[in-house]
């Protein structure tokens, strides 16, 4: 793989860093501006709606900017606005930077996703995806614990200090390894926007961005709760949620690198194989959640199958949006962040239910259910084999 590709993956660790964070950070942001968590919690909701509104817009915006100055000034904004927002005194500012940050992360994640396929020959760009988001794998297993330990420390402000800083050697690094313009032939150059997104009228792309949606909700429902899960369900100290977050961060590694080696050749038995693992895997956490052994070694197993699968889907994304070569990447991120967006949503609501803290695994379960219920008949479709003009 070469040596740009990692280094909008240290732009992407970066982001990420900054994005799972926060959750930890709410208490000492509201303790400092005198609000509830509730309150503080806004901003939480400001970046997720940045992220998916972000992504298409800003990708429309830049569709006909060159790539390494359009990548370089996303993440210079998004330095920006965590510097702004560490030295503001105002609620209203800092979740104005978070909005401006979420624009900024989506709009580098558009132009980078598909960046990164022309970096490599047309049958690698699962593995050239599966290295970018070995950025935001790597930031829930170093960057979120490293974020929160300083943000104990020293305060949530030096968190977002941090996450400035470490996006002036991503920056200055694709300044150096991405090429100065794009390399467009004639007939890409000539498309329209409306060309672009007329692609979304493909029943076969909006089919893949679907399960997208379905599969990274119940990846993000999960995660999200998963610290009550680990505390109460299991008895463990609040020590523990760090570790189990870490554990899930090292299985989604593991799984979006494996992934990366199989979804551009042999999507059909990733999708096949793992869909099926990941249903049963929920519940499975669900029932034996009390016991710790079992649930840590579930949560490793559950992270490596998600960013697997998801990874996979996202993948497929970025091949059925080939005739959208500059708004591809923003389809398959508006599709990871709705997913992201409404997996929490849908886990909350099963919280006052009988299941308890142990609700979101069950929903969980229930949309990879959904998903391979629509995915399964027609796997030949979403990989792209022989059936495929079915959905055309």
């Amino acid at each position: 793989m070469p040596l740009p590709l990692y280094l909008l993956a240290l732009a992407v660790f970066a982001m990420g860093t900054s994005e799972f964070t926060l959750a930890g950070l709410l208490p000492d942001i509201a303790s400092d501006f005198d609000v509830t968590v509730g309150t503080a919690g806004v901003l939480t909701s400001a970046f997720a709606i940045g992220m998916i509104v972000g992504a298409p817009l800003v990708a429309a915006l830049a569709r006909n900017w060159p790539t390494r100055p359009a990548l370089v000034g996303f993440v210079l904004v998004f330095a920006a606005a965590h510097a702004v927002g560490a030295a503001t005194t105002s609620l209203p500012l800092l979740f104005a930077t978070r909005v401006v940050a979420a624009l900024a992360n989506a709009g580098f994640l558009a132009v980078a996703l598909t960046a990164a396929a022309t970096l490599v020959s047309p049958d690698n760009k699962g593995r050239a995806l599966a290295v970018l988001l070995s950025g935001t794998t790597v930031a829930t297993i170093a960057g979120v614990p490293g974020g929160s330990v300083l943000g104990m420390a020293l305060g949530w402000r030096a968190t977002f200090w941090a996450v400035a800083a470490l996006c002036l050697p991503a920056a200055l690094g694709i300044l150096q390894g991405i090429p100065a313009g794009r390399d467009e032939d004639e007939a890409i150059g000539q498309l329209t926007l409306r060309a672009e997104l007329a692609q979304l009228a493909r029943p076969r792309l909006v089919l893949v961005m679907l399960l997208g949606v379905l599969v990274n909700a119940a990846t993000f429902g999960s995660l999200t709760f998963l610290a009550p899960v680990v505390t109460d369900s299991a008895g463990l100290g609040e020590l523990w949620i760090p570790v189990a977050l870490v554990i899930f961060g090292a299985g989604s590694f593991m799984g979006v690198t494996v992934a990366g080696r199989l979804s551009d050749r042999s999507p059909g038995p990733v999708i096949a194989v793992a869909g099926p693992l990941l249903l049963v895997g929920w519940p499975a956490l669900a029932v034996l959640a009390d016991e710790p052994v079992a649930l840590l070694i579930l949560v490793f197993v559950q992270g490596a199958l998600s960013f697997a699968l998801g990874s996979t889907l996202i993948t497929r994304i970025l091949y059925e949006a080939a005739g959208a070569p500059t708004m591809a990447g923003s389809y398959a991120t508006a599709a990871l962040n709705v997913g992201a967006a409404v997996g929490p949503v849908v886990a909350a609501a099963t919280l006052g239910s009988e299941a308890g803290v142990l609700g979101p695994l069950w929903a969980s379960g229930l949309l990879v259910a959904v998903a391979l219920l629509i995915a399964l008949p027609l796997l030949t479709v979403i990989t792209g084999g022989q059936s495929t003009e079915v959905l055309r």
